[in-house]
């Protein structure tokens, strides 16, 4: 299999210099084989002369000390290549001319050739021994070990890419709507939009949108879901409002602009989801700003589960700020969390935005957050995520 998109880790140039310095060579290189040609992977030189081989080069395979090596018929060792009829008889001996030649192959780990850790000298060197050649095997050994992570990385990475087209090609995303409650009205305001994934063997969502951001299509994802969730306006009542999703990143793409155009924005919430810091949030407001004038409420997802939450209500300035399930599960028993509870209620009340507790599984807990002037709820007490279909028997 042709690995040559492959880039070779920061510390296998190190590592080739210290077998080249320690052996006293004057070119030390990796080498690839693919179809019948040797590609120069990595190249350390520090003879008397420029190497003659660069890093994306590459010769005929057949032409090659490495493939003659690989196949038996030269030694991995050779002090003097001028002594080996078979060296002799490679037009590369004495045009470099080679001297003292040592290789060794790189194999990964299904026991497959991937090339050759080669060193060589313009000169002989007698002083070469087994020892030597074994220092190489050790070092071929983990530069193999280097190569199998990368090819398996990338693999990986294929494979994430693989599915999440799948997923968006048939569409085996669908989205859910959980109700969020005014307590005190005792009534359904709005609801979150969450999204399922129909795939065999099932996957939680977070796992799914994780894997998207690390092969660079959490955005893709991202939006397919909000179009998705946010196409269920139209067959709502209009006092009910439908809150998604989104990362700083998909919102500074412009994608999110793109989305909501011609939307009531003022029946959509935005849940600005993130456990990183944001590094600009101006970016952020660039975008947001103009939807708020014409409507869109911004709120800010999962406050108080870490440091990113809280940054981001105080850059971004939210109608209204999620407080975490981590906080809401056994706040009726845990006097810590109704404390941070309190004080997030505090502070929504002196920046004028609203609460929305998250994860409301017991009445005791329902009980505490009527208490502390929370007015607006959601979790499994109060309802379970639904299909649209479902949502629109139960709303009026």
């Amino acid at each position: 299999m042709p690995t040559s998109a492959i880039g070779m880790k920061p510390s296998l140039p190190r590592l080739l210099g210290a077998i080249r310095q320690h052996l006293g060579m004057d070119v030390a290189f990796v080498s690839e084989f693919i179809s019948g040609r040797r590609f120069f992977r990595q190249v350390d030189a520090g003879g008397p002369r420029p190497a003659p081989i660069v890093v994306g080069g590459s010769d005929p395979l057949e032409d090659s000390y490495c493939q003659r090596v690989a196949d038996g018929r030269l030694p991995e060792l050779i002090p003097d290549a001028c002594l080996n009829t078979e060296a002799l008889s490679l037009s590369a001996t004495r045009a470099l001319p080679v001297g003292a030649h040592v290789s060794v192959p790189i194999r990964l780990a299904d026991g497959q050739i991937y090339g050759t850790l080669c060193c060589f000298s313009y000169t002989p060197d007698a002083t070469l021994t087994e020892r030597d050649l074994g220092l190489m095997r050790v070092f071929a050994a983990m530069v193999g070990e280097q190569i199998q992570e990368e090819l398996d990385e990338r693999e990986t990475k294929l494979l994430v890419e693989h599915r999440i087209d799948a997923v968006l090609k048939d569409d085996a995303l669908r989205i859910v709507y959980q109700p969020i409650f005014d307590v005190d009205a005792n009534r359904i305001a709005g609801f979150e939009a969450l999204s399922r994934f129909s795939t065999d063997p099932y996957r939680a969502p977070d796992i799914w949108f994780a894997e998207a951001a690390l092969v660079g299509r959490a955005i893709d994802l991202e939006a397919h879901a909000i179009r998705l969730a946010v196409s269920a306006l139209a067959e709502l009542p209009p006092s009910a409002y439908i809150s998604v999703n989104a990362s700083p990143e998909t919102i500074i793409s412009g994608r999110l602009s793109e989305m909501l155009d011609g939307l009531p924005l003022d029946r959509i919430l935005l849940e600005i989801t993130e456990h990183q810091a944001v590094e600009r949030y101006e970016d952020i407001v660039d975008v947001i700003e103009p939807l708020r004038n014409k409507g869109l409420c911004i709120a800010i997802d999962d406050a108080g589960a870490g440091y990113a939450s809280f940054r981001h209500i105080l850059n971004l300035h939210p109608h209204v700020v999620k407080l975490d399930i981590s906080i809401t599960r056994s706040i009726d028993t845990d006097r810590s969390r109704r404390a941070l509870a309190a004080a997030l209620c505090a502070f929504a009340a002196e920046t004028g935005c609203k609460i929305v507790a998250e994860g409301v599984e017991t009445e005791g807990e329902l009980e505490v957050i009527r208490s502390l002037g929370i007015s607006s709820a959601q979790g499994f007490l109060l309802g379970r995520p639904m299909p649209l279909d479902v949502v629109k028997a139960i709303v009026p």
